[in-house]
């Protein structure tokens, strides 16, 4: 990857489709630059860290889905729903979309404080924001709970760009893709609480 000579270190800018743009790169170098200013405090650190680990594989949302399926019949259909659209969103977006836009991910010249996964897929969208979105869309039908799941929805997908796995328009295309699909699978497979 070729860098500017004026580039941080810390270059947030991947190269592909989306970085022709300036307002793209605008965009996720004044995102980066305002988390740079909780980076390295060690409570956040540790908390972004954690969530963001929380959300791999939508580890998080089938937790929360399986918990509830234990607790009440009909959440066991709300569950296999929710397994198979998150099968789903994977296939589309690790083994469609991202291989499409092939966009770089953040490319990181300092140690981070905690270990971290890193992903061997592109970066865009970034799957954390779309799986989190899918899943809040799911969870939350019909349920006065429903801001609670969007809101951790939002904190594991801004987590990514936090940790610099993703850029900050990799999370909003991924929670375009999962708000999406979410709203499709309600359609498709409207559950107990969406008939």
């Amino acid at each position: 990857m070729s860098s500017q000579p004026d580039e941080p270190t810390d270059s947030i800018a991947g190269e592909g489709l989306l970085d022709q743009f300036d307002a793209v790169r605008r965009f996720d170098s004044a995102v980066d630059t305002a988390f740079d200013r909780l980076r390295g405090n060690p409570v956040a650190d540790r908390a972004f860290y954690a969530i963001t680990e929380l959300g791999d594989f939508g580890l998080i949302w089938m937790l929360i889905g399986g918990v509830r399926a234990l607790r009440n019949d009909d959440e066991i259909e709300e569950f296999v729903r929710l397994a198979v659209t998150m099968g789903v969103e994977s296939v589309l977006v690790n083994g469609l979309i991202k291989n499409l836009v092939k966009r770089e991910r953040p490319v990181v010249e300092t140690e981070r404080p905690h270990n971290l996964r890193i992903p061997l897929t592109t970066s865009f969208p970034s799957g954390h924001a779309s799986s989190a979105m899918t899943a809040a869309t799911l969870l939350g039908q019909g349920r006065r709970t429903a801001p609670v799941y969007y809101a951790l929805g939002l904190l594991v997908a801004s987590s990514r760009v936090y940790v610099r796995i993703h850029h900050a328009s990799d999370v909003v295309g991924g929670l375009a893709v999962g708000l999406t699909l979410g709203r499709i699978a309600k359609r498709v497979w409207p559950g107990p609480r969406g008939r």
